[in-house]
């Protein structure tokens, strides 16, 4: 099953990193799902959830004011 490898920090230090089946982020233009072999993308981010679907284990969700997100070479990263 292919995977996502998903980074998800603050200024204070890294909140997720793991490989993931897809996660949900509220972008400004509205919510988006991101895939493994995901489009290359960069996006802001507006106050809402991110929903993360790790490879092993439980959803997680965290609550997000603002971001960014960005997608290249099947990573993703998330500054919150």
């Amino acid at each position: 099953m292919k995977t996502l490898h998903l980074t998800i920090s603050k200024v204070d230090g890294p909140v997720f990193e793991g490989e993931v089946l897809s996660v949900t982020v509220p972008g400004t233009e509205g919510e988006m799902t991101l895939l493994p072999e995901h489009s290359a993308l960069v996006s802001l981010l507006k106050k809402g959830n991110i929903v993360v679907r790790p490879m092993e284990g439980d959803e997680k969700g965290f609550a997000v004011e603002h971001g960014t997100v960005e997608v290249s070479g099947n990573q993703a990263t998330i500054l919150i």
